[in-house]
């Protein structure tokens, strides 16, 4: 085993033991910008003393090389487990081959005592040009930072070559900037008002803040023609924010990586009750708990995102690439009031804006035409707002201006824009308690007003979806005589969360009902919005029970009670799911979702439209009938006694499959078919029922590593089972690799068969995976319900997702002697919401039936 030289070891006890007291000097005073500060002084002091060693001591004169900082390092902002980032700059190939060997055991050195650092030697003419393929590695250099050498040739690459390259080449670095901040800021849905934000690389995030410094320089380098001050890199209101948001980030980040031991920005629900309670970066201010630190956390990053979009908006590089939507309008937009360049309005007399007709103009502009808010206009906006306030309009006035522009295709842009500039909340008060509101909730991935103002965009964005199956909404969205109370109503629907968490919508309706009356609805549009309220979660509750079931779609129909308010609560339900979190509204979600609307119009005006809104059984059995004559009564067989489910949700040639396997049942009595969708891969199982047999194929595809997000279970009154699972490969094993197929179908059919030990493939793959981290436990909601069914009794159950839930949950009922009718299973984000129609010896369950099954569940899930 290699030794340490004997100055690396002194240096990593001196490493050790400084690192040690700025760790203990951060959980006193919680001051990250002095951790950082004082960090990156000890790193190069470190850094020079190894540069001293094995450059000079070994009679080496340093000149044309230069020893350098980049990164976080260079900035000055090392955090405690940030890696650090250093490069060797030689004048030529001559000089980088002459102090190869030291630049080796310079970085072993810094290794040695504990930083892992990432070195790179570079020839400084290769700054000359641009590498196209490496643009980072030019963006890079706007951090580099002189620690040793040869002072000179460092001078002239910061003064002279990288202002002449950053001028020269701003339009393809400030593009690529562009790209990554978008990518980056897509894996966060393109917002700040992230329930659990990265801090880092998330939307506002430290990244940002280094995205918007770089954007200054290289904006200031192209007026100046050389380095400007830094402390003239934003206007001094925006540089008072940008200050302060590097202040709370630096703190949060240093409280996080002591936290999690390592390099982990993710700000998750236990960090942040720990980091409100030691009130890390708010010591100064008054908060009193975890929503109002979250409250400030999301301010910074607000600030942080908007000051970076406006640069990259100003920047002409950047316009090529931000707006090309906007090419239609290149020609510009004028009257009196605003004119419009390249899509983003100007105000011509912002001495007007204390007019709140001016004020409604400007935001009618954004809903009708997608116009964007200069930084100028914006800035004289805030600036407006002390005026605005003195001189409100009335609540009918102002319900006249969201009239206009609720139901315009852009209007979501023009509500965010309002609410970004505090002004959504100045003309609607009620907003103010959802604002930046974060509750906790395992599915939902956004704030509430966040949550409020995606529902919204997903509603006008069904017009431009290029989604087949959104253009059946856009459809009825297009058939609303009053689309703008839909909005509304989805405007004011959380605003209960404010005062509860849990059963918000009393609350909801309360708030809802008094802000109506201040903005003078007529009676009979007030009581439409808080019906849509009170009402909104019920089409999605309706998705757990059998929406095939005539009694479900009669529930519903004399429950909602016109076909009107029908299609309000059908798109409210479908922008609402969709802005939970961006995986919870699923295609088959979106599918059962129409397929209630569609049951339920179809109660309402049965006889309008029979060929939509005609009975789909009959029309079905007479399509089988049709392509499948010489089966005659053998098909009759089959179909006989399976649910009206089972033919609604399967296609006919589907249907026709399953029919043909079960006529090879007596050749092979487990018949198997796996085929790839687009979203998941599907596994039918046509066999004879069984004891355990739901569970058994469950626990086969868990323990071949898949996760069930959806399953139906359907039998015949001969007792053949037609069972279909959807499912994610965790481990992308049949991924482009057809021999996995034929073995994952192979160990299904031996479980199946009893060839194989089921038991022991689960415990094998559950020991495989007991390394990873586990889920936290949720809790465990179980509801049972005799009257929804004529001849089941339905159980739905809530949990957390994991793992071999459905087998789990499924062996259970086994036990109890239940037998599955039907089964829909779902998962929105981390949640399970499993819904069973069971039956016991051909009837439903008894009181005390559901009690033993309810007792044994609560036995499994809390083992």
């Amino acid at each position: 085993m290699p030794t340490q030289s004997p100055l690396s070891s002194e240096l990593r006890e001196r490493y050790e033991a400084e690192s040690a007291r700025l760790q203990h000097d951060f959980s006193t005073s919680k001051d990250g910008l002095k951790y950082l500060q004082e960090r990156s002084a000890l790193v190069d002091s470190l850094a020079r003393r190894l540069w001293a060693q094995f450059g000079v001591s070994l009679g080496l004169e340093p000149s044309r090389i230069v020893f350098a900082a980049f990164g976080d390092f260079g900035r000055q902002t090392l955090f405690p487990f940030s890696e650090v980032d250093i490069v060797f700059l030689a004048a030529t190939a001559e000089v980088a081959e002459k102090f190869k060997d030291e630049i080796q055991s310079l970085t072993k050195g810094m290794n040695e005592i504990g930083l892992k650092t990432n070195a790179a030697a570079r020839i400084v003419s290769e700054f000359t040009q641009m590498d196209s393929e490496n643009l980072e590695a030019t963006l890079s250099l706007l951090d580099c930072r002189f620690l040793a050498g040869d002072q000179e040739l460092f001078s002239d690459l910061r003064n002279r070559v990288i202002p002449d390259l950053m001028v020269r080449e701003s339009h393809a670095l400030v593009e690529r900037l562009a790209e990554l901040t978008r990518n980056s800021h897509r894996k966060f849905a393109n917002t700040v008002f992230y329930l659990e934000p990265n801090v880092k690389d998330g939307p506002g995030g430290f990244q940002d803040y280094v995205t918007a410094r770089w954007l200054a320089a290289m904006s200031a380098m192209e007026k100046h023609a050389g380095w400007p001050d830094a402390r003239t890199y934003f206007s001094p209101a925006n540089q008072t924010a940008m200050d302060s948001a590097l202040s709370f980030f630096a703190s949060v980040r240093c409280f996080l990586h002591f936290r999690n031991k390592r390099d982990h920005n993710l700000l998750t629900w236990d960090a942040q009750d720990d980091a409100a309670a030691q009130k890390v970066g708010t010591q100064n201010t008054e908060v009193t708990g975890v929503i109002d630190w979250m409250r400030v956390c999301f301010s910074h990053a607000h600030a942080v995102d908007h000051i970076s979009g406006q640069l990259l908006e100003e920047m002409p590089a950047a316009q090529s690439l931000f707006y090309r939507q906007l090419e239609t309008w290149r020609t510009g937009f004028s009257d009196e009031d605003f004119s419009v360049v390249d899509g983003l309005i100007f105000l011509q007399k912002p001495e007007n804006l204390s007019n709140p007709d001016l004020f409604f103009r400007a935001f009618r502009l954004i809903a009708q035409r997608g116009f964007k808010l200069s930084p100028t206009a914006e800035h004289q906006l805030e600036m407006a707002r002390p005026q605005l306030a003195a001189s409100l309009p009335s609540g009918g006035d102002f319900w006249r201006f969201l009239e206009d522009i609720l139901p315009e295709l852009h209007a979501a842009d023009a509500l965010r824009a309002m609410h970004s500039l505090h002004l959504l909340t100045l003309f609607l008060p009620e907003l103010r308690g959802i604002d930046a509101l974060a509750v906790r909730d395992v599915s939902h991935r956004f704030t509430v007003d966040e949550h409020t103002l995606q529902a919204i965009e997903n509603l006008h964005g069904l017009r431009q979806s290029k989604f087949k199956w959104d253009e059946r909404y856009a459809g009825i969205l297009g058939e609303l005589d009053q689309p703008e109370l839909l909005n509304l109503a989805i405007l004011l629907h959380d605003t209960g969360k404010a005062v509860t968490h849990l059963e918000h919508i009393p609350a909801s309706l309360e708030i809802a009902g008094k802000c109506l009356e201040r903005l003078e609805l007529p009676v009979a549009d007030r009581e439409t919005v808080l019906f849509l309220i009170q009402h909104h979660q019920d089409l999605g509750a309706g998705l757990r029970r059998d929406i095939f079931d005539p009694r479900t779609v009669a529930q519903f129909a004399e429950s909602i009670g016109s076909p009107e308010l029908l299609k309000m609560l059908c798109l409210f339900t479908y922008a609402d799911i969709k802005a939970v979190n961006p995986e919870a509204l699923t295609p088959w979600k979106a599918e059962d979702l129409w397929q209630l609307y569609i049951g339920t119009a179809n109660y309402f005006n049965r006889s309008v439209d029979e060929r939509v809104h005609g009975d789909a059984n009959d029309e079905v059995l007479n399509h089988l009938r049709s392509l499948a004559a010489a089966a005659g009564q053998k098909l009759q067989t089959f179909l006989e006694g399976l649910p009206r489910r089972y033919l609604r949700t399967h296609p006919v040639d589907e249907i026709l499959r399953h029919f043909e396997m079960s006529g090879r049942l007596g050749q092979d009595p487990v018949q198997l078919a796996v085929k790839r969708t687009r979203h998941w891969y599907e596994l039918t199982v046509v066999t004879k029922d069984r004891p355990r047999l739901f569970s058994t194929v469950a626990g086969a595809l868990a323990a071949c590593g898949m996760n069930i997000g959806k399953a139906g279970a359907f039998s015949n009154a001969g007792g053949t089972v037609v069972d279909t699972f959807s499912f994610t490969d965790r481990y992308r094993t049949l991924e482009m690799n057809l021999p996995a197929w034929e073995r994952f179908k192979t160990a299904v059919h031996d479980v199946l068969s009893g060839k194989r030990d089921l038991k022991r493939m689960l415990r094998e793959r559950f020991e495989a995976e007991k390394d990873q981290p586990s889920k936290t436990a949720g809790t465990l909601q179980l509801q049972f319900d005799n009257e929804c069914s004529a001849h089941s009794t339905l159980i739905e159950i809530i949990t957390q997702d994991q793992p071999g839930l459905l087998y789990r949950i499924s062996s259970v009922f086994a036990q109890q002697e239940c037998n599955i009718d039907i089964a829909l299973i779902d998962t929105e984000g981390q949640t399970a919401i499993d819904v069973f129609y069971l039956t016991t010896a051909g009837g439903k369950l008894a009181p005390e039936h559901q009690e033993r099954l309810r007792q044994s569940l609560v036995k499994e899930f809390s083992a």
